[in-house]
């Protein structure tokens, strides 16, 4: 549930003309300056060299927002029916929807940086004379003309992450529990069979 409050990713822009950096937060259903009018000065950035604006909005704004709160309703659901093996289960379908949302987010980078407009004021090309892309890094940091394009995930992955982690340690303190509970139920039988013996 944080994630409807938390930034999910930052992409951050740092270079000599720019003593602040200036980025935005990525959030499940919005883009988000980092500090006042930085989308709207990467805008301006862009255009020149031919690159489409940041969009105030994209489909996915609208079904990860929904994902997020079927993922939380089947969490309760299998937290209420306590049984392990669902644990699990829960663990590694927030695994491909995170693979799959990853996936998209470089599609949508790939996209960003590379279609560029024809009409672009300032054009680069590469060593090899192929017009430069400008895509950012999907994890990480990378030199784009003067710039080092930063990205890297924030609080709501960070949060995310640990929920996916706590569900794997209750999987393992489930498997702990029977274990214990299996061993100590052990002794009474044979205290009994004991007694069996010397009745008969």
């Amino acid at each position: 549930m944080p994630l409807f409050f938390l930034p999910l990713w930052n992409i951050t822009l740092e270079a000599p003309q720019y003593p602040d950096a200036i980025g935005m937060n990525i959030h499940i259903d919005k883009f988000h300056d980092a500090h006042p009018n930085d989308i709207k000065n990467i805008n301006i950035m862009n255009h020149y060299v031919g690159m489409e604006d940041i969009p105030e909005t994209i489909p996915e704004f609208e079904i990860f927002p929904a994902v997020v709160i079927g993922m939380v309703v089947l969490g309760i659901i299998i937290g209420f029916i306590g049984r392990k093996k669902l644990y699990l289960a829960w663990c590694g379908l927030m695994i491909v929807f995170g693979t799959i949302g990853m996936y998209d987010f470089y599609l949508w980078e790939y996209d960003y940086g590379h279609n560029l407009k024809d009409t672009a004021a300032i054009k680069f090309t590469t060593p090899d004379g192929e017009p430069m892309a400008y895509q950012p890094p999907l994890i990480g940091s990378k030199m784009i003309l003067n710039f080092r394009a930063i990205s890297m995930p924030r609080a709501g992955a960070y949060l995310m992450f640990l929920g996916m982690g706590l569900t794997v340690l209750a999987y393992y303190q489930a498997r702990k529990d029977e274990h214990v509970g299996g061993a100590s139920e052990s002794p009474k039988n044979n205290d009994s069979d004991e007694k069996d013996m010397v009745a008969a």
